[in-house]
């Protein structure tokens, strides 16, 4: 099976903080991990014709809080419909088991024992300042994160996040994460433009 994983950065001239709406953000990179050739990746807006023949390629996508932002937001920039690909979204899946979101961070911490390389408002700040390397490298290392969280909810059922003084364990039903999905036919070519 080929998962991609991946993880958006963008920028928005709003400065609500809180929810973030998909419609006002404008995307600067994405970057992936591909299962097939466990190489890692990134793309600026002006290069995702390089990334649409991958992602359709794929047999799911892999993300944290894909599906209610990264998703929507890139199939503003993509010619079809995301949405045929399978996803598998890790924090819907911790919020489906906890009842509540859990941030990217607090699992890394308490999972891996390592945390993020920076956040979202830093890295449009980066963008702003011209420092387009530092929000690549920064997307890129979000992305590695999400992807050894994957690994490690395959291999032990559970992620791991800090719950006032302890640690505690978020047991996932991860029985259908891998098989193959019959339902959607994956993409085999890359749509013409």
């Amino acid at each position: 099976m080929r998962a991609i994983t991946f993880d958006i950065e963008s920028i928005s001239d709003s400065n609500v903080r809180g929810r973030v709406d998909v419609n006002e953000q404008e995307l600067i990179v994405v970057a992936i991990h591909d299962s097939e050739t466990n190489e890692y990746s990134a793309y600026y807006k002006e290069e995702l014709p390089r990334l649409w023949p991958i992602l359709e390629r794929a047999d799911m996508l892999i993300g944290f809080n894909s599906d209610t932002f990264d998703i929507p937001l890139l199939n503003r920039y993509y010619p079809g419909e995301l949405a045929h690909i399978r996803s598998l979204d890790l924090l819907a899946e911790v919020q489906k088991v906890l009842g509540r979101r859990i941030r990217l961070q607090s699992l890394a911490e308490a999972t891996l024992k390592r945390g993020k390389s920076g956040d979202g408002l830093k890295a449009g700040e980066w963008w702003r300042e011209g420092k387009k390397d530092k929000v690549r490298e920064y997307c890129i290392a979000d992305v590695q994160l999400t992807r050894e969280l994957y690994d490690y909810a395959l291999k032990n059922k559970v992620l791991k996040y800090k719950d006032l003084r302890e640690i505690r364990d978020i047991k996932l039903d991860i029985s259908t994460w891998e098989k193959k999905s019959e339902d959607v036919p994956a993409m085999t070519h890359a749509l013409q433009l």
